[in-house]
């Protein structure tokens, strides 16, 4: 998301000095097209995260972290119960 958002600066960025070139005396138009830039960038960005969330390789991921959660679960509660026994065998000095 990070390189998604400093790419949108950029774009931004760019668009205000085209737009500052096309118009030096109206900087409200500038601030409208910077504005519906703007509003598209976050639009073309909501949908790609959508579809993103939507994908079978996402839908995937969610399930093999959850059964993996489960499996490390299980995992940490043996380990737990196996340190028990070692501290209780361990004697006091």
């Amino acid at each position: 998301m990070k390189a998604s958002l400093l790419l949108a600066l950029v774009c931004t960025a760019a668009l205000a000095v085209g737009a500052r070139a096309n118009t030096p005396g109206e900087p409200e138009a500038l601030v409208r097209k910077v504005q519906e830039f703007a509003q598209k960038a976050t639009a073309m960005a909501k949908s790609t995260f959508s579809m993103v969330q939507e994908s079978e390789a996402a839908q995937q991921a969610r399930r093999w972290l959850e059964e993996n959660a489960d499996l490390a679960k299980q995992r940490l509660v043996w380990l737990k119960e196996k340190v028990e026994e070692l501290w209780k065998r361990t004697p006091a000095a």
